[in-house]
């Protein structure tokens, strides 16, 4: 009999999006299946430490906030020692395949998938190029441009320019746009630091806001729009989820509709027709492609209330993991259920580590 796969599941890290990733990474725990993998839980905590074993989960999720880990947790170690400490495990008992259940900077943006690269490592999700670009909505809306794919007006804010003179970039977003529009933090995600601003000083706000959390800030043209997500599940050649409707509890999906009141809704498949659908689709694989992506990204767009017009808005590389979060619910609804999504994942870390066509590739 042939031994399980050993799963290292990565999850917590130094960003604004920890908690989301604790959540995430406890239904990926518990779903993958015990007869088919030995799981080996590793979490990040807050200040960059590493903890491995079955309390590691339950140990971040004790240590909240704090500085240090609760008093009788097992020992950690700094980041540096990761690839020492997986390749020197027991020959008879190695890793196979890490599962990176991480959002955000330090965790979705590259920096761990370059590690494990330099690991040797096979692991789940896009590689350090496409993880990069995915974090960077500056980077991304470039590579997206380059592919001709349809994007609202927008520009960059350097914190270098804000702290200057914040009045003259206030002054060059107002001659480039029009109220209202959405500040957001270059490399972040879940919403964190996201603001929309209907005038200047709801501008300047949400910019110091979002300066708080990058050096570099999008300011993007604001629309009427419905929220449509697509699912991408795949390497070379990738598959479209059906699509899913976002109806946020307030006036757009923030941090709060998306995890504190519970009142959003989740419409899948969304109310669109055959061939809006089918649209919405082929962009999702093409944005996909744009960046290189592999293994699992959400696409987002915007489709204007008033013109019906569809704009790409971003693609999210490790989006939210739980069973109800839209990128399981639309593969459930497209036909793929939850553990057989996580199966369908780690195979293709495999292949991509192996490339197809070799032996012993699925």
């Amino acid at each position: 009999m042939s031994r399980k796969l050993r799963v290292a599941v990565l999850f917590g890290g130094q960003s604004g999006e920890h908690e989301v990733s604790l959540v995430s990474a406890q239904a990926v725990l518990a779903a993958l299946d015990p007869a088919r993998y030995d799981v080996l839980p590793v979490g990040i905590t807050r200040q960059g430490r590493w903890l491995a074993g079955p309390g590691a989960h339950a140990t971040l999720v004790a240590a909240a906030d704090r500085d240090r880990l609760p008093a009788g947790a097992a020992p950690v170690a700094p980041a540096a020692s990761l690839v020492e400490d997986f390749t020197l495990l027991p020959p008879s008992h190695p890793v196979d395949v890490v599962f990176p259940v991480l959002h955000g900077p330090m965790g979705e943006d590259g920096t761990v998938q370059g590690l494990l690269e330099l690991a040797g490592m096979p692991y789940v999700g896009c590689g350090v190029a496409a993880s990069a670009v995915g974090m960077d909505k500056a980077l991304m809306k470039a590579a997206f441009a380059a592919a001709g794919l349809p994007l609202l007006p927008w520009l960059l804010v350097r914190r270098s320019e804000l702290a200057a003179d914040a009045e003259t970039v206030a002054a060059r977003v107002e001659a480039a746009l029009r109220y209202p529009v959405f500040v957001k933090p270059a490399n972040m995600g879940s919403s964190v630091g996201v603001n929309k601003a209907s005038d200047r000083a709801g501008l300047q706000a949400a910019l110091a806001e979002a300066a708080g959390y990058d050096r570099r800030i999008v300011v993007e043209q604001g629309i009427p729009a419905r929220e449509i997500e697509i699912s991408v599940l795949g390497n070379d050649e990738p598959a479209a989820s059906v699509p899913g409707e976002v109806v946020p509890s307030g006036e757009w999906y923030d941090y709060a509709a998306k995890y504190l009141d519970g009142a959003s809704q989740l419409v899948i498949p969304a109310p669109l027709d055959a061939e809006l659908a089918a649209q919405v689709r082929e962009l999702a694989l093409q944005a996909f492609l744009a960046i290189d992506g592999a293994g699992l990204a959400r696409v987002d767009f915007l489709l204007d209330k008033e013109t019906g017009t569809l704009w790409l808005n971003e693609v999210n590389t490790m989006p939210g993991f739980t069973p109800i979060s839209m990128y399981a619910k639309l593969w459930a609804a497209s036909g793929l259920a939850y553990p057989d999504l996580l199966d369908r994942l780690i195979q293709l870390a495999l292949e991509r580590k192996r490339g197809p066509g070799t032996p012993g590739s699925t």
